[in-house]
């Protein structure tokens, strides 16, 4: 809103400084500090209300030390998150952008399907909360949704990176006049290969001419299965104090440089990589999301005085997934969400072997002493401050490594 009033200003009263709205770099600065100041102070009484109103978290029985001690702390703290993330977004953002649409979307309706499984847990006094079935067609839905407005929508669109790229960044400015125009695709990006471009269409090449009329029968199942896989992966890793959202922080402030060399015509030429008009707007989404989870990990860090819940582990894995699928990265998720991954996966490895095991010597065996992962270091007797700590870490390293990809190849 204040983008459409500034540039307003801008256009018919030639107020001095009120371009500045124009550029991305400084709205996406101005989205982390509102949204860092509206986690911080709004966030206390927020957690207030979900304190008067006895929305505690209930502790299951999983027998690890300190954990009885975090019965009754509020949950539901996701309402933070997405609240100081969605405030900046509206007041500064362009809001017919489809990617801005898109992302609040993602974030309202993973925060609706959060928020009725805590409903449930916390009023309903059930520990399942929603059933899993309902879930996952909450993530199905959602996966439809995104994969259809990419693969439909005519604004959605992308010029392929060049196959003479620039020697140095002064001659960007030629290649870029001479780059074709812009086109439908759906075309995505391999990390560490030199051809590093992967058309989803050519899996269904083999049907025949005009395959590529038919490329949303590969193309949206497949972001059905990422936003699935992420969310739920998030979903895991909200297990103790701070973890979900320091790595998801880390995690998605590696996702916004990717937004922005992909939206900027200048430097995705001069790193030859795609470039995704209209894609650099969703810097200022990132920013605002990163600042709500640094102000949220004020009061979630050890010892945390709230819990985000599946309201908010749900909205960070949902958005992190179109994120990185709007971006034509999501291909690189299992390196930059390394954590989210090898929570997901020690699950997975956990349930599958114990049921092996069981079928073939009459008795479950396990390969963790917990899981998901984390809990198999809290079995261990590390300090869960020492754990968060030591995945943070993990993260930036994963982080690192999936930037670097922008030149290694």
């Amino acid at each position: 809103m204040l983008y459409y009033l500034f540039e307003y200003l801008d256009k018919t009263m030639d107020i001095p400084g009120a371009g500045v709205f124009q550029y991305i770099t400084f709205r996406s600065a101005l989205a982390l500090i509102l949204s860092l100041m509206i986690s911080t102070i709004y966030g206390k009484k927020i957690i207030m209300f979900l304190r008067n109103q006895q929305v505690g978290e209930t502790v299951r029985e999983l027998g690890l030390a300190g954990q009885t001690q975090k019965a009754g702390t509020p949950t539901m703290g996701g309402l933070i998150i997405i609240v100081a993330t969605l405030i900046p977004v509206l007041l500064l953002t362009k809001l017919n952008n489809i990617y801005i649409i898109l992302l609040v979307v993602t974030t309202l309706w993973m925060g609706t399907i959060g928020f009725i499984d805590d409903y449930i847990k916390i009023f309903k006094k059930d520990k399942q909360g929603l059933k899993g079935i309902f879930k996952v067609i909450g993530q199905v839905g959602l996966g439809i949704i995104v994969g259809s407005v990419l693969y439909f929508n005519p604004t959605v669109t992308v010029i392929e990176k060049s196959n003479n790229p620039p020697a140095n960044f002064n001659q960007t400015e030629t290649i870029v006049r001479q780059s074709p125009v812009e086109s439908k695709s759906t075309v995505t990006t391999i990390p560490f290969t030199k051809n590093n471009e992967l058309d989803y269409a050519k899996i269904i090449e083999w049907t025949g001419d005009g395959y590529e009329n038919w490329a949303w029968l590969v193309f949206i199942p497949i972001v059905i299965f990422i936003i699935t896989a992420v969310s739920n992966g998030a979903n895991l890793t909200d297990g103790i104090d701070g973890l979900a959202a320091g790595t998801s922080a880390i995690s998605v402030l590696a996702l916004g440089i990717f937004a922005f060399v992909s939206g900027n015509v200048i430097l995705s030429n001069y790193l030859n990589i795609m470039y995704i008009p209209n894609s650099g707007e969703m810097t200022v989404f990132i920013a605002a999301f990163v600042g709500a989870l640094i102000g949220f990990l004020w009061y979630n860090s050890y010892p945390a005085t709230v819990f985000m819940g599946d309201t908010g582990s749900l909205t960070i894995g949902g958005i992190i997934a179109v994120l990185a699928i709007s971006v034509r990265k999501e291909m690189l998720l299992p390196v930059l969400c390394g954590i989210f991954f090898a929570e997901n996966l020690s699950v997975i490895l956990q349930v599958a072997y114990f049921k092996y095991t069981k079928k073939r010597y009459g008795e479950g065996r396990r390969i963790f002493l917990m899981s998901p992962l984390h809990h198999h270091y809290q079995k261990k007797g590390y300090h869960e401050s020492k754990i968060v700590t030591r995945f943070w870490i993990v993260a930036i390293l994963l982080a690192i490594v999936s930037i670097v990809t922008l030149k290694l190849r």
